[in-house]
């Protein structure tokens, strides 16, 4: 059978495969029924669930036909690059990194440079939206998990709240 658009067929590829991973990694937790959910009952659901997308993307690039084959084009290096070190940086923020001396910094400080380093992934950078999206991000963020789920964790640097 021949593959009508490539970067269908490996998004579904790729869907289905992290959903069977999930799926799979989810059974060494007890998975409990619908009226008592253990802990690995959610992350099975959304596994299926992500592997039956994966798998109706994949049919979809076999059987439907498109214009030039939705060729793959080349590796988007500076975005995946950008993105994947603003998760890490805010990890690092979040929690510290006491190995290496690097104090938590708190939540706030974290999601500010998430925003900012993940901002300069894309095309254009333009300093006053970010501050503001990361003002919505931090303020939101805030009043999810500190003051509705009560999360215990440091939302400011120690040497700020002391």
């Amino acid at each position: 059978m021949k593959i009508k658009s490539q970067k269908d067929f490996y998004s579904g590829l790729m869907f289905a495969l992290v959903g069977v991973a999930f799926a799979i990694g989810s059974t060494h937790y007890t998975v409990g029924d619908p009226a008592r959910m253990g802990p690995g009952y959610f992350p099975l659901i959304l596994g299926i669930l992500l592997a039956a997308l994966g798998c109706g993307i994949l049919a979809e690039s076999l059987l439907i036909e498109t214009p030039d084959g939705d060729r793959i084009g080349a590796w988007a290096w500076k975005p995946l690059g950008f993105i994947i070190a603003a998760n890490c940086v805010f990890g690092v923020l979040l929690g510290g990194l006491p190995s290496l001396g690097i104090p938590a910094m708190g939540l706030v400080v974290a999601i500010f440079a998430l925003t900012f380093l993940a901002s300069l992934a894309g095309e254009e950078f333009k300093a006053k939206e970010v501050a503001v999206l990361a003002a919505v991000l931090a303020a939101g963020s805030y009043v999810a998990f500190i003051w509705l789920l009560r999360l215990q964790m440091q939302v400011w640097p120690s040497f700020l709240s002391a």
